[in-house]
């Protein structure tokens, strides 16, 4: 050893003995990793996430949870999706679709931060660090045999034009203009694992994967009866509450009853007619409720019921709805009976069974 080395050694033996302990510790399992800290938008993030977002699409992401809502927390979908195209989900919803408009943009009551906050939070559940291979090259498939393909494979679950069936509207013209032609591919050839959406790699072929995709792509900017078009922007919330409750001299309504928590839409509209005394509810976004609600009823959104409260009647029967067909409104039932309400009631059937009985509805911000 030469003369320099016992001084070094000695001046480096604290720091050597103390890499030494670490790594003893660290390999006994002693010194266990400490979780990384959660940013401040990310904790707000998650906060909107569990008010708005949940009563869907599960508190863990999986899905599900109302209106087939897909799940989000899923590998390949978090890896292939880009940051703008949540974003517009977020902001605009689906037209035709219980996916609500968020932004306020479109009369919601997220601002483009709390957005960004909700996006920022979902990828918290990002598990892959890299993107999958994603095929962005133009779709050269043929629309004749991908039609064929999709009327016998994904009609079914995605509907006729992509639009309208028990799962993801896969024609939505908004979502296909915020999403890859790589993106489109990845999800029909690999499916979307721990959801329905199998994998289709292997029963249609790299020319059928192609064919279906060059279908999805035309339908982008198709206009038809199975093609909502995007709503126009709402008024930002809250909106006025309205009078309540309806027929304030009219008589107690007939077949409400507190214990079953829900009611008949039939019932409701019934008593309606006979100029019972209740007031209706829709406790969806505001802008679900501009864009048609039942006539008469006044938006109170289930995740923020606290500004109407005070001016809610608490000896009238209170009757909830929303389009899940009663996920968002039970929300708002059990808010309301646990500020005092009593008489609390839910349409058990929804606003889609109302629309298609032909009861009244109305659009815009009036009741």
């Amino acid at each position: 050893m030469t003369k320099r080395a016992g001084p070094l050694l000695a001046r480096w033996r604290p720091l050597l003995a103390t890499l030494v302990v670490l790594g003893l510790t660290v390999a006994s399992g002693t010194l266990e990793c400490q979780p990384l800290v959660e940013t401040r938008s990310v904790a707000h993030g998650r906060e909107i996430y569990g008010r708005m977002c949940a009563v869907c699409h599960g508190a863990g992401g999986e899905g599900y949870k109302a209106d087939q809502a897909p799940a989000l927390h899923q590998p390949e979908f978090l890896a292939s999706v880009t940051d703008a195209a949540l974003t517009a989900a977020i902001t605009q919803g689906r037209a035709g679709s219980t996916m609500s408009s968020w932004g306020l943009e479109r009369g919601g009551p997220l601002a483009p931060a709390d957005v960004a906050a909700v996006v920022e939070f979902l990828r918290t559940w990002q598990a892959l660090a890299a993107p999958p291979f994603m095929d962005d090259r133009p779709a050269e498939g043929d629309l004749g045999r991908g039609a064929t393909l999709f009327a016998a494979e994904c009609a079914t679950c995605h509907g006729k034009r992509g639009t309208g069936g028990p799962q993801v509207s896969v024609g939505n013209p908004q979502l296909l203009s915020t999403v890859s032609n790589g993106f489109l591919r990845l999800a029909v050839e690999d499916g979307r694992g721990g959801t329905p959406m199998p994998a289709f790699r292997k029963k249609l072929g790299d020319q059928g994967v192609e064919d279906v995709v060059a279908l999805l792509r035309s339908w982008q900017t198709a206009v038809g009866p199975d093609v909502p078009r995007l709503a126009a922007p709402a008024r930002p919330p809250p909106l006025p509450l309205g009078p309540v409750p309806l027929n304030p001299n009219g008589p107690e309504p007939n077949g409400f009853k507190v214990a079953s928590g829900f009611v008949s839409a039939d019932v409701v509209a019934a008593e309606l007619r006979r100029g019972a005394r209740m007031a209706i509810l829709d406790a969806r976004a505001p802008p679900d409720y501009t864009g048609e609600h039942i006539a008469g009823a006044v938006s109170v959104p289930f995740y923020d019921p606290d500004p109407y409260v005070s001016a809610l009647p608490k000896d009238a029967w209170l009757v909830c709805y929303c389009g899940c067909p009663h996920a968002e409104s039970g929300q708002l039932a059990q808010k309301l009976r646990g500020k005092g309400f009593t008489k609390v009631t839910v349409i058990d059937e929804g606003l889609r069974y109302w629309v298609t009985k032909k009861y009244a509805t109305r659009a815009g911000t009036l009741p």
